[in-house]
């Protein structure tokens, strides 16, 4: 269940990333997206700070009524504050525009947006590294135990009856007591990670200063695949090399997370087919991904396959170092 609804839940965060949905986008008489010509990228009605591209101001001044907040209200980028423009609800009040301010003010420090971007995105991985460490140990646990816990399933296969049923519980919470796990707090891990990330990709998205700036010679609002059609032969080589990037983590990503979560038999399957999906469905989204959201996918999965690894890497030490004492005990 857990996997199904991670999986659901990154299909939206790509679909909201690619502009799919235009409540939160600016478009034309027929409802269609209207799009930087320069970019490729969708533009947004919801924008927390004032762009500079002249351009860009163009399109929202002549759009100005299908804008959340009127351009005159808007600061510069720079001088964004969480108190700048009125909030919009919770989501974006306790999570959103910080998070903006965050990202700003380390572009400022650090003297370019998009470096701040992987930064930040960086960091909120390794501060919720404890988190990651204890979904991680827990589906390490949850994998011993599913030999035991698949016996009691097959025991009270035919049997429905409030007695029977009760006997099952209490034979699986004693497994979960022996191997130390508890169902509900994975889960929690999940929900307590996933608004951040969600929240961190809408402030990238709601800050157009990000996107004006450039990085390896390339706007960071621009799409992949505006820069692979359109983009002269260096843009398009770093455009493929982020497209390519994207899919190695990814993939990397959802293979470790397989060899943590392997349940065996029909469940294995299904997750098998799932990462399969999710992972063609990310080959397709990826040509559409402004360079921003692309470099923050590749740095947050990068550094999660590093947190797992390090992770696993003791225990798998120890491991060899008990297969060996019982070599020599033989």
């Amino acid at each position: 269940m857990k996997k199904k609804l991670s999986i659901f839940l990154v299909v939206i965060l790509l679909l909201s990333c690619t502009g799919c949905g235009n409540s939160n986008y600016i478009t034309n008489k027929d409802k269609q997206l209207i799009k930087n010509e320069e970019t490729g990228q969708p533009i947004r009605n919801d924008i927390l700070c004032r762009p500079k591209d002249k351009e860009l101001l163009s399109i929202y001044d002549k759009n100005e009524k299908q804008m959340q907040t009127k351009l005159s209200k808007l600061p510069e980028c720079e001088k964004f504050k969480l108190s700048s423009t009125k909030y919009h609800g919770l989501w974006e009040a306790i999570f959103v525009k910080p998070l903006a301010w965050v990202i700003i003010k380390v572009g400022k420090l650090l003297g370019n947006f998009g470096v701040a971007v992987m930064v930040v995105g960086a960091l909120i991985r390794i501060v919720l590294m404890p988190l990651s460490k204890k979904s991680l140990m827990m589906s390490e646990n949850m994998k011993k135990a599913q030999p035991e816990l698949n016996k009691i399933e097959k025991k009270y296969a035919n049997r429905n009856d409030n007695e029977a049923m009760m006997a099952k519980s209490q034979e699986m919470m004693m497994i979960y007591k022996k191997y130390n796990i508890n169902p509900m707090s994975s889960c929690l891990v999940s929900f307590i990670q996933l608004p951040l990330f969600f929240a961190f990709l809408e402030a990238i998205n709601r800050v157009p200063a990000i996107f004006e700036e450039s990085l390896f010679g390339i706007k960071l609002g621009t799409t992949t695949l505006t820069g692979i059609t359109t983009g002269p032969v260096s843009i398009k080589i770093i455009c493929i090399i982020i497209i390519i990037l994207i899919l190695l983590t990814t993939y990397l990503s959802f293979k470790i997370n397989m060899a943590s979560n392997a349940a065996g038999g029909e469940a294995e399957k299904q997750m098998q087919m799932m990462s399969k999906f999710m992972i063609v469905m990310i080959s397709v989204v990826s040509i559409t991904l402004p360079v921003a959201i692309a470099l923050y996918w590749i740095v947050t999965n990068g550094i999660m396959v590093l947190q797992n690894l390090i992770i696993k890497l003791p225990k798998s030490k120890k491991q060899k170092v008990h297969q060996k004492d019982n070599k020599k005990k033989r």
